[in-house]
C-alpha cells in the first residue's frame, strides 16, 4: 500500500494483493454486522438492525399480532438504518470508486467506527436497565451504524456481496456456483477458451469470497450468542474491534484506492 513497496513488482502481483486488502475488510465488516445482529436481537428486545429483510417481518409479525411496542422497536430500527444508509450515500456517493477501496468508503467506515463506540459505550452504561429511552437510542444508533456500512459496500461495488444481510451473497454464492459447473460440463468453442477461463476465474474468486461472508456472519452471531449468554463484556467490544481493524487499516496502513495511484 501507500509508502510501501509491493512485493511482487508485477501489476498482477499488485492487482491481487489490493484484492486481498479489500477482501480482508470486507469480512471484517461482516463479523461486526453479524455481531451486531445478534446482539440487537437479543439484548434489544427481539429486533435486528443491520439485517432489514428480518426486521421487515418482525415488524409485519408484531402489527399483525397487535404487539405495539415490538413494531415500534422495528420501526425504529428501520429509521435508523435509512437515516444511516443516507449518511453513508452522502460520504461515498459524492467520489467515484477508482480502486478496490476508495478513500470515501474509509470515511464512511470512520464514521460508522464512532457511532458504533458510542453504542458500546451506552450500553456498559445502561448496564441491565436497557428500557426505555435507552433500550430505542440503542436500537436507532446500532442500526445508523449498520446502514452507513451498506451504503460503504454497495459503492465498492463488489460483485453478490452485502455485509449486513446474506440472503442476496448467498444467491450469488449458488447461482455463480451452478454457472462454474456449467461451463464445466459443457463444451466451448475453442475461440471462447481464454474468455471462459478468465469468467471462470472470476466466479471462482467472487463464490470463495461469498462462502466467506456466509460463513463469518453466521461465526460472529455463533460468537455473540455465546458471549450475551454467559453476561460477557466482550460481546459489543467485538464488532468495535473489527471496526477498528478496518479503520487502522484503511487510514494508517492507507487505502486501496491510494496503491493504484501512479
Amino acid at each position: 500500500m501507500n509508502n510501501i513497496p509491493d512485493a511482487d513488482p508485477s501489476s498482477g502481483g499488485r492487482r491481487l494483493s489490493q484484492f486481498v486488502q479489500r477482501d480482508a475488510m470486507i469480512l471484517v465488516l461482516t463479523w461486526a454486522a453479524g455481531g451486531v445482529d445478534a446482539i440487537s436481537y437479543l439484548g434489544l428486545g427481539h429486533v435486528f438492525t443491520a439485517n432489514m429483510t428480518g426486521n421487515a417481518v418482525l415488524l409485519g409479525l408484531a402489527v399483525g399480532q397487535g404487539q405495539g411496542l415490538a413494531a415500534l422497536r422495528s420501526l425504529v430500527a428501520l429509521a435508523g438504518f435509512v437515516l444511516g444508509v443516507s449518511i453513508g450515500a452522502l460520504i461515498v456517493d459524492q467520489t467515484p470508486s477508482r480502486g478496490d477501496w476508495s478513500r470515501a468508503a474509509s470515511r464512511a467506515v470512520a464514521l460508522e467506527w464512532i457511532i458504533l463506540g458510542l453504542f458500546t459505550i451506552t450500553w456498559h452504561l445502561s448496564g441491565s436497565s436497557r428500557t426505555g429511552e435507552v433500550l430505542y437510542a440503542l436500537i436507532a444508533v446500532s442500526a445508523v451504524a449498520m446502514g452507513i456500512q451498506s451504503a460503504a459496500i454497495r459503492h465498492l461495488r463488489v460483485p453478490g456481496i452485502a455485509t449486513t444481510y446474506i440472503t442476496g451473497t448467498l444467491t450469488s454464492m449458488v447461482s455463480g456456483f451452478v454457472g462454474w459447473l456449467h461451463a464445466r460440463i459443457v463444451p466451448s468453442s475453442t475461440a471462447a477458451f481464454t474468455q471462459q477461463a478468465t469468467s471462470s476465474a472470476e466466479r471462482k474468486h467472487g463464490a470463495r469470497l461469498q462462502a466467506a461472508v456466509f460463513g463469518i456472519y453466521v461465526l460472529a452471531a455463533v460468537a455473540s450468542g455465546f458471549l450475551q449468554a454467559r453476561g460477557s463484556k466482550l460481546v459489543t467490544l467485538s464488532p468495535l474491534v473489527a471496526l477498528t481493524l478496518v479503520v487502522a487499516n484503511t487510514f494508517f496502513v492507507g487505502s486501496v484506492e491510494d496503491a493504484r495511484a501512479p
